[in-house]
């Protein structure tokens, strides 16, 4: 056997710093592949500028929101059912004679598909007398919903997905599914609601949430930043929601998008802080649009800046 050259170690270390140019090959060798490095993963949506965040809510008043309750036309907010109070929106019923069975939610104008929900929440005073049981120290957010407009006058719940808010010594960040269906875990979940893996929680004051939703892929609960649930493949189907359209309720179809809707169902409660992260846009790192936590393309946006 042919002893290796004693430079060949040397030789390495100067073709490695780029200080020799390595031999070409020879006609007829074989083509060696060149490695090259794979894609950086997106940068987490954490590490976004704060700039980046688009507030939903101004703090002063229901501007780009539109009020649907149960048993009343699209945009009747009946007995100011959800106002503005020291900056934050309000579900309030000192106006109320009765519940009435007035399930309630605030929609923002537009339909979202793949985004991170920002907001914070706390509960206040006591429930509404006439409310059900359950909905004491309940509330939550809907997301990919029905539009507003296509929910019917006596409809009690959007065909949507919630995260649903709890006190009381109880997890909150849960999931609740009112006319459509999740997986979680490879498996279809039979149950209307799945707890996440959060603390329980009593009367904490503000809580910090959000909502990480990628189209009809997967969404996450997360508190503080921090995941507490995980599902994937939102569709419609299952029950629940009553009084819908049935041109609206197609069972199967998957949730790629919808509305946000904040939730009113007897117990006060605020909201506060709410403010939505995009994770539509442009995937050009040539672009000045370029955003690397961004997780889906768009590429009119590589040309909107």
């Amino acid at each position: 056997m042919t002893a290796l050259p004693r430079s060949l170690p040397l030789l390495a270390v100067l073709l490695g710093a780029g200080l020799v140019s390595p031999p070409r090959s020879a006609p007829g060798s074989p083509i060696q592949p060149v490695v090259t490095s794979k894609p950086a993963a997106p940068a987490d949506w954490r590490t976004a500028p704060a700039e980046d965040w688009r507030p939903l809510f101004n703090g002063r008043d229901l501007s780009g929101w539109v009020v649907k309750l149960a048993h009343h036309e699209f945009g009747d907010n009946y007995a100011e059912t959800f106002r503005v109070v020291d900056g934050a929106i309000r579900v309030s019923y000192d106006k109320y004679d009765t519940f009435g069975a007035r399930f309630g939610h605030l929609f923002y104008e537009q339909p979202f598909s793949y985004y991170v929900l920002s907001l914070e929440y706390r509960f206040i005073g006591e429930q509404m007398a006439g409310g059900p049981s359950y909905a004491r120290l309940n509330s939550g957010v809907m997301i990919h919903s029905q539009s507003p407009a296509s929910i019917l006058t006596h409809q009690d719940w959007p065909i949507s997905v919630e995260a649903q808010f709890l006190a009381g010594d109880r997890t909150t960040m849960n999931v609740c599914t009112p006319g459509t269906e999740i997986v979680m875990r490879g498996a279809m979940v039979k149950a209307h609601c799945t707890d996440s893996s959060s603390r329980r929680y009593g009367d904490d004051g503000w809580v910090s949430v959000q909502v990480e939703v990628l189209g009809g892929e997967r969404v996450r609960h997360l508190i503080d930043g921090v995941p507490v649930l995980e599902y994937e493949r939102p569709t419609i189907g299952g029950g629940v929601a009553t009084g819908f359209d049935p041109a609206i309720k197609v069972d199967g179809r998957p949730l790629v998008s919808g509305y946000i809707g904040l939730q009113a169902e007897s117990q006060p409660v605020e909201f506060r802080n709410v403010r939505l992260l995009d994770l539509s846009g442009c995937l050009d790192p040539a672009s000045p649009a370029y955003r690397a936590y961004v997780l889906h393309a768009d590429p009119a946006r590589c040309r909107a800046r």
